[in-house]
């Protein structure tokens, strides 16, 4: 994942739901997916139809935690045979990896873990109509043909049950001018697991986004001490899935 750097073809079922509005890339997945910024301040998704989540199932998580949190608030969504699509709108705040905050990394990983913690204190699980546990995620896998090793077919015991962002890695928190969070992007799998599926890959995405040595501080930032067990169990069921 990434931001563009190179011209990015815009695809023409973007065109058309800019509907002449400036259109501006501002992130590339590895699935293929873009994000583009409008001119009348929208985004626009545009992704492969993917079977582990859909822009609609996406929607509707966004439609239930904006009810909790401060999330993108969804204007269509829509899809034809190969392609999906998602068009919400814009909130203040720039990506904790946006250039100005690469170049401050205490600040933005401060902002993350305390984004984090936030979330988790703020979505309430009995009200949760989605699964992100760990029988739900190797399902998913198997369902996509990924093979899971019979290793982590046993989690730890869980630590605390909440409602997991499940893509909580550095760019998916916003921060306003100030470098304090303010709002969540991104979550197509919203769903009930153990924090620690947040919290690793929250974590472990650091040293990809700011280089090495902050993950200790980010989970400082949440507010608990690092369980190593729970760290590697969990990280190593995100790179298996």
């Amino acid at each position: 994942m990434s931001i563009p750097v190179d011209p990015v073809a815009v695809p023409d079922r973007v065109v058309a739901l800019a509907g002449g509005a400036g259109l501006e890339p501002v992130w590339r997945n590895d699935y293929g997916g873009l994000t583009f910024r409008t001119g009348d301040s929208r985004y626009i998704k545009f992704a492969p139809r993917n079977e582990e989540s859909t822009f609609a199932g996406e929607a509707t998580r966004l439609q239930w935690a904006g009810r909790y949190v401060r999330v993108p608030p969804v204007l269509e969504v829509g899809g034809d045979d190969t392609h999906e699509w998602l068009v919400t709108k814009a909130l203040p705040g720039e990506s904790a990896v946006a250039p100005r905050w690469i170049a401050a990394p205490s600040t933005a990983v401060r902002a993350v873990g305390e984004g984090l913690r936030a979330l988790h204190d703020a979505l309430p699980v009995t009200d949760c109509p989605f699964d992100w546990g760990v029988a739900s995620r190797i399902a998913s896998a198997a369902r996509r043909d990924i093979r899971v090793a019979d290793a982590l077919r046993e989690p730890p015991p869980i630590d605390r049950f909440v409602v997991c962002h499940a893509d909580a890695c550095c760019p998916n928190t916003l921060l306003d001018d100030d470098g304090r969070w303010t709002a969540h992007v991104d979550l197509g799998l919203l769903g009930t697991g153990d924090r620690w599926a947040d919290i690793a890959v929250a974590s472990m995405s650091t040293e990809w986004n700011y280089g090495p040595g902050w993950e200790d501080a980010l989970i400082e930032a949440y507010g608990v001490e690092p369980d190593r067990e729970r760290l590697s169990y969990y990280r190593e069921l995100w790179n298996a899935t």
